[in-house]
């Protein structure tokens, strides 16, 4: 995939089939199904990795500007001779730093991001557990006790905006003085632009919550979804003639776009099945303003899901959510809704 922005950069995405199974308490391994296996590891102890190329970060969502970055990561390591690592951290941080947890959305799980992160063919995720203590660490420390004396880095890779340790005290000044006194080296990888600016978490965050969804899909590299279980009702949409399924994200945390209808395709049982998706509270028919819904109506589909697990996968947002004279003219913009997502999804 060649991207262009104010430079070429080339983004190699490996699609991986992988499989984890537990190997010891501070440990998971993917077992090798084919020549580019991953191993997750839980923790930082005993990890005895090969001249290891390290970045840091949360990498929520993953994106094209974490691609461009992991890529980099990947090839230097190779061609070092090296194996790559990235750390990342869980809990997220801010949910520990910040003690609240009303505003805080993310755009992926921690399954997902596992699953992002193999895809750019790193050899290694380390999964720290953030703690109050690790993020009162001053960036030396962090440097010291753990890049160097548990991780054994041998050549730090950092986005352009990357800080970590206390009060994100450890800058890109900071980390070039201990990489010196520690002996290992430092590299700084430039961000990836859009038309519109640089790719970060926060824009794509930002872009989903106003309904921006083309933009927020193309700078991820992917469509954005929502994986959860399927529950009960109120059946308002099969009284209408279109039967929906209530989907409750499997992470409070998970962010949720904006409100409005989506063309989706949702996955069931390995099958990827079309269908349209309202985000919002259906003000023609429901005057409580307090319960927010996402209900999909999958396309020529009639059985019932409650208790599945689903994943929607928006590709296509149609319109905001509006409000009705009545549910004749509600169905039948539902009809025309239909339309239109199934000559987009065709």
């Amino acid at each position: 995939m060649t991207i262009l922005f104010n430079r070429i950069l080339f983004i190699k995405i490996q699609k991986l089939n992988y499989l984890i199974v537990p190997f010891s308490q501070a440990l998971l391994i993917l077992l090798p199904q084919d020549e580019n296996s991953m191993i997750i590891h839980e923790g930082y102890e005993n990890l005895n990795l090969e001249h290891p190329f390290v970045t840091v970060g949360v990498f929520d969502g993953v994106h094209l500007g974490h691609r461009a970055l992991l890529d980099h990561l990947s090839s230097s390591a190779e061609k070092a001779g090296g194996e790559s690592a990235v750390i990342t951290f869980d809990p997220h941080p801010r949910l520990v730093l910040s003690g609240k947890t009303e505003g805080l959305y993310f755009l992926s799980t921690l399954d997902e991001k596992k699953k992002l992160l193999a895809e750019s063919g790193i050899d290694h995720i380390i999964i720290m557990n953030f703690t109050m203590e690790m993020g009162n660490m001053e960036a030396a420390d962090f440097i010291r006790e753990i890049l160097v004396k548990k991780i054994g880095v041998k050549h730090l890779i950092v986005g352009y905006d990357n800080h970590f340790g206390k009060g994100k005290g450890g800058d890109f000044k900071k980390i070039c003085e201990c990489a010196e006194l520690y002996d290992f080296e430092v590299e700084q990888v430039d961000g990836v632009y859009a038309p519109e600016g640089i790719i970060s978490s926060s824009a794509i965050r930002d872009a989903l919550l106003n309904g921006w969804l083309e933009d927020a899909n193309r700078w991820l590299g992917y469509n954005y979804s929502i994986t959860g279980k399927v529950v009960e009702g109120r059946k308002l949409g099969r009284l209408l003639g279109f039967p929906t399924a209530n989907i409750k994200p499997a992470d409070i945390f998970k962010l949720v776009p904006a409100n409005g209808v989506y063309a989706v395709e949702v996955m069931l049982d390995n099958r990827r099945l079309p269908g349209m998706l309202s985000i919002g509270f259906n003000p023609t028919v429901n005057k409580d303003r307090a319960n927010r819904s996402i209900e999909v109506h999958i396309f020529d589909f009639d059985r019932d899901l409650y208790d599945h697990t689903i994943t929607a996968i928006f590709r296509f947002r149609l319109r905001d959510e509006l409000k009705f004279e009545s549910t004749e003219q509600l169905v039948g913009q539902m009809k025309l809704d239909k339309q239109t997502a199934m000559r987009l999804l065709d």
